[in-house]
């Protein structure tokens, strides 16, 4: 039997060996338990200090290592802020150059522009000096014209008062003469009045019976005038008369189909029947009948606008000389104006396609230069990865030894440990002598 004291109340108790035993053991594995608790803390606080020192360890070589990389991050960036503010000076002294070039040829551009735009001003000055000449010519002229109109109308005055005595006279000669003297005597009559009337005013003018019979066919007189070498009017006259007492009467347009036949074999511009025939007719009475609408250029006249009719188409023409005379000069002067517009246009055009074509070139320069560029940069890279490839190498070339190169080669080790014996004798020789 075994005594125990009771560490709590101090009362004494007796058990037998089994219980003895039984409370050792219960005792024993609670120490046991409690101990074993106490090393798993003791262990827990020693990982967990490890664990702290790894974690700080881990976070040092981080740092250190992010402080590497951002110091090689620092390096890459210096180098290419070197290389952009290179590219940029480089860019710089392209654009330097393109613009000078640029500003070079726009300066002479305009240069040539100016030129042209003087030579246009001073071509618009001569040709308003010429429109102004021809304006103040035009303007004499027509002063000229109604100058001219004024002594018609009193020269045609003149004349009607003589012709209407002309008539009394024709109508008392008539009566007294037969019908092929009443002919002549108009057609004598119409070339007198030209000699005393038209000569002194027309020297060179032909007037002169037709003759010419070679065609089948012949008028009484052709008139025909010149400006200088240019023939300006030509006119077949034909001259019809009869006595009040023939029997069949003549009509006027009884002729018009001869004399419009004689007036194209002949040449002449225009055709005029003098003619004292239907002596009733208000409509040949009232002056010079226009019957163009039958037969072209072909007018009717009485006696006493002989005269008038040729002073009339001989002003009518001349002015239409003068006219297309100054329509082929103004023609001239406007085949000159738009030979300098196409001219100018053509420069412009050609300009234009000039500065087109320096701006392509430009832009082909510019595009070569950045080309060229980007060829540099892959350059330099490739270079820097060859100096790292050469940097491995040398490093690896410093590493190598005798030793790392006899490793796994028992004869070269054996050969290289004999020189170094033989290398030592000689040295130890070397040293006693």
């Amino acid at each position: 039997m075994m005594e125990i004291k009771c560490p709590k109340c101090g009362t004494m108790f007796t058990v037998d060996k089994a219980d003895y035993a039984d409370i050792v053991s219960q005792v024993k594995n609670q120490e046991f338990a409690a101990e074993v608790a106490k090393r798993e803390e003791e262990l827990r606080a020693q990982y967990a200090t490890r664990e702290q020192l790894a974690k700080q360890q881990a976070e040092m070589q981080l740092q250190q290592s992010l402080a590497a990389k951002a110091s090689e991050i620092e390096k890459q960036n210096s180098e290419i802020n070197v290389l952009k503010a290179q590219l940029a000076s480089i860019a710089q002294t392209k654009e330097a150059e393109k613009q000078a070039a640029l500003l070079a040829e726009k300066q002479c551009l305009q240069e040539l522009l100016l030129n042209k735009e003087a030579e246009i001003a001073r071509l618009k000055a001569d040709m308003q000096k010429q429109l102004g000449d021809l304006q103040n010519a035009a303007q004499l002229q027509a002063k000229q014209a109604e100058l001219n109109i004024k002594q018609l109308n009193d020269e045609h005055r003149i004349l009607l008062e003589a012709k209407q005595k002309e008539v009394e006279f024709y109508k008392d000669l008539k009566t007294r003469m037969s019908t092929k003297m009443l002919g002549e005597t108009l057609e004598q009559h119409c070339a007198i009045l030209f000699e005393q009337n038209l000569r002194p005013m027309m020297p060179t003018a032909y007037f002169e019976k037709d003759n010419d019979t070679t065609q089948g066919t012949k008028g009484d007189f052709i008139f025909r005038d010149k400006v200088g070498e240019q023939e300006y009017i030509s006119i077949m006259f034909e001259m019809k008369n009869e006595a009040d007492t023939t029997a069949t009467k003549h009509r006027n347009e009884d002729f018009f189909k001869k004399l419009d036949d004689d007036r194209r074999k002949k040449g002449c511009e225009y055709a005029v029947l003098v003619s004292m025939l239907e002596p009733e007719s208000e409509l040949y009475n009232q002056g010079i009948v226009d019957v163009s609408h039958k037969y072209p250029k072909m007018f009717v006249v009485r006696p006493q606008q002989f005269i008038t009719i040729i002073t009339l188409l001989v002003n009518a023409n001349k002015k239409s000389i003068e006219l297309q005379n100054e329509l082929a000069l103004a023609k001239s002067q406007s085949v000159d104006v738009t030979n300098f517009e196409n001219q100018l246009m053509d420069f412009k055009e050609k300009f234009g396609n000039n500065y087109r074509l320096a701006s392509e070139k430009f832009a082909k320069a510019i595009d070569e230069i950045d080309k060229t560029i980007a060829h540099l940069i892959k350059t330099k890279e490739a270079l820097l990865s060859s100096e790292n490839n050469l940097r491995l190498a040398n490093d690896k070339a410093t590493a190598l030894t005798v030793k790392k190169l006899t490793k796994g080669n028992p004869t070269m080790t054996k050969l290289f440990a004999e020189a170094k014996v033989v290398t030592e004798d000689a040295q130890i020789v070397t040293d006693e002598e």
